[in-house]
């Protein structure tokens, strides 16, 4: 294993100094779960790739504490207390039951009042929460108030690498990192001018959507400032459509980590996924998803991969980041400049893409064809 970009991962991504206290974290497979035994390989190594990752870290500051914990079963769902308490403290996560929102925080159910009244805890206590976050759980943290409360509120440093594989060590991880970082930025200014979006596929996809009033955000991989966030492997563009506005449809041709048999097609109207089509056992699963929670079928962000180093098709982890792809996710995007908030955050990559950037005058501008970037 590459312990040299493990190390990286403290010095380079985030810039640990000797000082700050530092927070290891993975999830275990739940008595709740059915894993392929494929899967269960990946899950198990991950566990060793979090410990490891814990181990080198005490090389590097005094104060790495390292916990796992059984699985949320899906990416998006906060993490359980035992996490809380060791991420911001045992003062402020009781501070927030006897206020009476950690509950409704936990469930995501919590309403605008009471986020303010968790944020003002939060804010309260951040002298004792960590400094940095390496999030190795399968099932993402991305887009819970866990990690929106580290970041934005107590200023720390988050590295996500939900569905982490080792073999990423070799590939999307081992990559220039200034290089991804100034052509992520790039990208981000030229979308950042746009107020539409429209993209296409040749599979049939077509999906139009607003960006009026949003930021697109840059993955770079950097995470050394105070308050930054990330996915590692990184390198993407993203941000979270207006709700309400997104049309067209998505022809699904792989799960977040397998080629489908046959396509799924999702219909979107109004910002919603309302039908979903497709013979493929994911199809019904995918139901079932949206049918919990109507926030589910949300489209909840567009995302533009600008990692020259990442290949695999069959993790989503990396094969978002893969150059000259889109990806589209669904549910929860409260963490990123959207107002929608539900336990689910689930995305799914497109190649060879078309996308087509539209200003507020009506001008287009095709930023990329059949997966190149123009000019």
């Amino acid at each position: 294993m590459r312990t040299d970009l493990i190390r990286a991962i403290f010095t380079t991504n985030l810039g640990v100094r000797m000082e700050e206290r530092v927070l290891v974290f993975t999830d275990r497979i739940s008595e709740k779960e059915i894993v392929d035994p494929n899967d269960q390989c990946r899950r198990e190594r991950l566990r060793d790739i979090a410990l490891l990752t814990a181990e080198i870290g005490k090389t590097i500051t005094r104060n790495v504490a390292y916990h796992e914990y059984p699985s949320m079963l899906s990416h998006g769902a906060e993490p359980p207390e035992e996490l809380w308490r060791l991420a911001f403290g045992e003062k402020t996560v009781n501070a927030l039951r006897k206020a009476g929102v950690l509950e409704a925080l936990l469930m995501k159910e919590i309403s605008v009042q009471d986020t303010k009244i968790a944020e003002a805890v939060v804010k309260k206590g951040c002298g004792i929460s960590v400094n940095a976050v390496i999030a190795l759980s399968n099932y993402s943290t991305s887009h819970t108030r866990f990690r929106d409360f580290l970041t934005r509120i107590c200023r720390a440093k988050y590295a996500s690498m939900p569905l982490f594989d080792v073999s990423m060590f070799e590939g999307s991880m081992n990559v220039d990192w200034e290089r991804l970082s100034r052509r992520t930025k790039g990208i981000a200014k030229i979308v950042n001018r746009a107020d539409n979006v429209e993209v296409k596929s040749p599979n049939g996809t077509h999906l139009l959507l607003s960006k009026k009033g949003r930021t697109a955000i840059p993955d770079t991989g950097i995470l050394t400032r105070p308050g930054s966030f990330g996915n590692l492997p990184a390198g993407e563009v993203f941000f979270a459509p207006l709700e309400g506005m997104a049309r067209g449809r998505l022809v699904l041709e792989w799960a977040p980590t397998r080629e489908l048999d046959s396509p799924v097609i999702l219909t979107v109207r109004n910002g919603f996924v309302v039908k979903v089509e497709g013979r493929e056992p994911f199809a019904e699963t995918l139901r079932a998803k949206l049918q919990e929670r109507t926030e589910n079928g949300n489209i909840a962000e567009l995302g533009i991969g600008t990692n020259e180093k990442a290949k695999r098709p069959d993790n989503i982890l990396e094969s978002e980041k893969i150059l000259g792809t889109i990806h589209i996710a669904l549910g929860d995007n409260s963490s990123f400049g959207g107002t929608v908030k539900t336990p689910f955050h689930q995305d799914f990559v497109f190649f060879r893409p078309m996308v087509v950037l539209i200003s507020k005058k009506g001008e287009k501008t095709t930023l990329m064809k059949e997966g190149k970037f123009i000019g």
